[in-house]
């Protein structure tokens, strides 16, 4: 199964770090965001990525252009030339690196993808956001539940919208903004059928908005309920607060060094 990454919005509320690269490519423990959460899909058996590009996506492409030189030691026979390698760090990764449009909105960006897909489910989830999320196990639920999409669903500060669902985990609605403390939000990690496409119309629409409405009103989204490890990477501080986990342990991290 695919995994599609959002990786081209402005991080306008951290725009110390993302005034000169994406939010995505913020380092906690010397690595981008997005390598975190590539290698945790990875070492859980998911190693197709479509990473959609947007703002600054040149800075994203040179990394991983450059990945081998990043992932190990090197040796330079001559400086103007180039780097020999001499450890052997190597990731069995595809990568479709996808330019999606500088302005374009998170479900435009999606449908922008579509034909790096294929034709079956697939996961997506946000750039900038980790998590200790079992992907197996929200697949599985996914399959059971027999809806067109499947959300996990968090329960983090309540800056978030909210996600209301039964006891089945059936989402019945999903507001922008809550107020009591019993809610649930949108924590990404999302996988979708094929069919979630119709629901977008182009390039102007937010994937939060009219399709997981949309989704919820005819019955069709259902929600993993994830207890465990979740944070956004949004502020100054909450990459600092990424950064103190790393040091401590990362309970995203589930790879060998």
């Amino acid at each position: 199964m695919k995994v599609v990454i959002l990786a081209g919005g402005f991080g306008t509320r951290i725009s110390e770090e993302s005034e000169v690269k994406p939010k995505p490519m913020i380092e906690i423990g010397g690595q981008p965001l997005l390598m975190h959460l590539m290698r945790n899909f990875a070492a859980q058996g998911f190693n197709e990525f479509i990473v959609c590009l947007g703002y600054k996506g040149y800075v994203i492409k040179e990394y991983f252009t450059n990945l081998k030189y990043h992932l190990n030691d090197l040796h330079f026979e001559q400086l103007n030339g180039l780097p020999t390698p001499t450890t052997n760090i190597a990731l069995d990764w595809v990568v479709d690196l996808v330019d999606t449009g500088q302005s374009t909105l998170t479900g435009g960006r999606l449908k922008r993808v579509r034909e790096f897909i294929g034709n079956g489910p697939f996961i997506l989830t946000y750039g900038d956001g980790l998590s200790d999320v079992q992907m197996k196990k929200v697949i599985r639920f996914h399959n059971d539940s027999e809806a067109l999409a499947t959300v996990t669903a968090v329960k983090p500060p309540a800056r978030f919208g909210a996600i209301k669902m039964d006891d089945h985990g059936k989402v019945n609605s999903f507001e922008e903004k809550f107020d009591a403390e019993d809610n649930w939000i949108n924590g990404g990690f999302f996988v979708l059928e094929q069919g979630v496409f119709d629901l977008i119309e182009g390039d102007s629409t937010t994937w939060e908005q009219e399709p997981l409405k949309k989704l919820a009103e005819i019955g069709q989204l259902s929600a993993y309920k994830h207890n465990g490890f979740w944070k956004p990477c949004d502020t100054l501080r909450d990459k600092r607060e990424l950064e103190s986990l790393w040091e401590k342990g990362a309970p995203w991290k589930n790879w060998k060094d």
